[in-house]
């Protein structure tokens, strides 16, 4: 069964790409039609590209990998934070730091600094520097927070990424490439879907396209880490029962059968 449908996806205008002078060829397979010289999306290959991605996601999340979210335009920001936020995935929406995934340790020591500014601004140690001082360490932590926050957990290289607007993040798309990471993009008709490993064909300007689309895959991704707890708990369970374990209700059962013997021969004893 299909994770959205047709119908949603047109209410949300997810069918409206760009002006057809516009266009990029590579996207001929996704485009329905044009109109009023704009391409119109062919929103039967959304729903089967965008459950082919959530599908593929579930599995990312399942296995314990993280995927981050990218996503800089201003009507996308708040949709990404919230998304990413509600399956604990690490995000930009903020500059692409250049080179945080081909230079992922510098992007770790820069994350590493602002916990040590925390430290530091915590325990009084720059409470003995001047005013001017301090708020310049302060604005410097901002930055960073503003940058960095949103990724400080990000402890190694994501498994995965999931871009808004490929033509706007094509340096964050260009690094995944380079380092074998799949991406997963919504990919408009002004866009190029040949570095994309999973396409999902729609329109990436729309707040409610954008959230549609984020919500299928999130919902995707939640599914993922339940599955990933149920299948942990099955497995310390089963451990347990390998080493011999008794679970606590188990053995109050028996310690209550045992009492109920003795007092059952208690009489026999007199």
């Amino acid at each position: 069964m299909a994770r959205t449908d047709f119908d949603s996806l047109l209410a949300a205008g997810a069918h409206f790409g760009h002006l057809k002078r516009k266009w990029n060829p590579a996207m001929a397979p996704y485009i329905f039609m044009e109109r009023n010289g704009i391409h119109i999306i062919d929103l039967h290959k959304t729903v089967a590209k965008l459950d082919q991605a959530a599908d593929a996601l579930k599995q990312v999340a399942k296995s314990g990998k993280r995927i981050l979210f990218v996503g800089t335009k201003k009507q996308a920001q708040e949709i990404i934070a919230e998304k990413a936020q509600s399956v604990g995935m690490p995000y930009v929406t903020e500059r692409w730091p250049g080179g945080m995934l081909t230079n992922f340790p510098t992007i770790r020591k820069a994350v590493k600094k602002m916990a040590n500014i925390d430290k530091l601004l915590s325990d009084g140690t720059y409470d003995k520097l001047s005013k001017r001082e301090n708020l310049q360490i302060r604005r410097k932590r901002a930055k960073l927070e503003k940058n960095l926050g949103s990724i400080a957990d990000l402890t190694r290289l994501p498994s995965a990424l999931f871009v808004v607007d490929v033509m706007k993040e094509h340096i964050a798309v260009s690094e995944a490439n380079r380092l074998g990471i799949p991406v997963f993009a919504i990919v408009d008709t002004n866009s190029d879907p040949r570095d994309v490993d999973f396409v999902i064909p729609a329109n990436d300007d729309a707040a409610k396209s954008i959230e549609l689309i984020l919500s299928v895959v999130c919902g995707a991704i939640n599914e993922g880490l339940e599955e990933r707890k149920v299948e942990k708990a099955d497995q310390d369970a089963n451990a347990e029962k390998k080493e011999g374990k008794v679970p606590a209700v188990e053995a109050d059962e028996e310690e209550v059968a045992e009492e109920a013997a003795e007092e059952a021969e208690a009489p026999a004893a007199e």
